[in-house]
């Protein structure tokens, strides 16, 4: 059977360069998303694994529907003569057939026929069944999990539900960004991935007990709000580093961007707190938010978040310090 891989996202790509690079199972055509707009530009942009199937040379399409006949058409004459190139022209080269899908971070449901017609690997970085869901990376580092991994699954109908033929381990250090951690489980899920078609393991299903959901990151998950522990929303600022990014609100009303955060030690006790904070010149800028001594703090319930590395509205990211000298007089409600 010729290989057809689904992806979109930068995980996804390296998972794909990883496939590509074996002989045996070099994916026949890559199917991911159509060009959105990005960007301040709005500009169209290709996702990762457009990109990267290009460089790699590997024969690629982008329906406005994987679900829908074309793709179904696309997927099973892939490989086959006649079936053309990145055009999608098919030829009189035969009828197609069931092929092995991959699917990894394509960010969209297959649904039949294709689940039916074709065998589909799904790799998922989660130890499953924890984190089945859209946000697996993100959701393990909020939670303050110590450790992930990346399983190889059967896709079924139900949201990561099938059964698992591999599965290995990674641990999240203290400081782990999703940047820094999702390179290493792309790499784990390659290798995986191979062993999976190689050695053709036996599937088993996924326990009852230990179900949990990783949701897709919505705004309310960007922002950090400080009557929540400054635990963790320093856990939300690395879990969406670089690619989401966390948010804090100022007293105008504006989001400012937050990519690199730090615990600070606690405020002082109840009955020191006013005078400390006197003598500290504290200026508030919002709800929580305060620039003491020169820093950029947010004020939690329990705890202190510094927000070292910051990004204005429509601006750069900038070290808090050059953002609080270009920043005045300090936003009051």
């Amino acid at each position: 059977m010729s290989k057809v891989f689904l992806g979109t996202s930068e995980f996804a790509a390296e998972v794909l360069a990883r496939l590509a690079g074996s002989d045996a199972h070099r994916p026949a055509l890559v199917l991911t998303r159509p060009d959105r707009p990005s960007g301040r530009g709005r500009r169209l942009a290709s996702p990762p694994v457009a990109t990267r199937a290009r460089e790699l040379g590997i024969p690629l399409e982008q329906p406005a529907s994987v679900n829908g006949p074309e793709a179904g058409e696309l997927i099973a004459r892939a490989g086959r003569p006649g079936s053309g190139g990145e055009t999608g022209k098919g030829g009189e080269g035969g009828e197609g057939g069931p092929q092995t899908l991959i699917v990894c971070a394509f960010g969209a449901l297959i649904k039949e026929p294709l689940l039916s017609a074709h065998e589909i690997l799904n790799v998922h970085p989660s130890l499953l069944p924890r984190w089945r869901g859209a946000a697996p990376v993100e959701r393990a580092i909020m939670a303050g999990d110590a450790q992930t991994g990346v399983s190889i699954m059967r896709l079924t109908a139900g949201l990561d539900s099938g059964p698992v033929c591999l599965a290995a381990g990674e641990a999240i250090r203290p400081d782990d960004s999703y940047g820094s951690l999702a390179p290493r489980l792309a790499q784990i899920g390659g290798e995986l991935l191979l062993r999976a078609l190689q050695e053709a393991p036996t599937f088993v299903e996924q326990p009852a007990q230990g179900v949990t959901y990783a949701e897709k990151i919505a705004p309310e998950d960007r922002l950090l709000d400080p009557a929540r522990p400054a635990a963790e929303l320093e856990r939300v600022v690395r879990a969406l580093h670089p690619h989401i990014g966390a948010r804090v609100a100022l007293a105008d009303g504006t989001l400012l961007g937050v990519h690199r955060a730090a615990l600070i030690e606690s405020e002082p006790p109840d009955g020191d707190a006013a005078g400390q904070r006197a003598a500290a010149r504290e200026e508030p800028m919002g709800a929580g938010v305060m620039v003491r001594d020169g820093r950029l703090l947010l004020d939690c319930t329990p705890g202190v978040l510094e927000l070292i590395e910051v990004q204005p509205p429509g601006g750069r990211a900038m070290d808090a310090a050059s953002f609080l000298r270009g920043h005045s007089p300090p936003l009051r409600r």
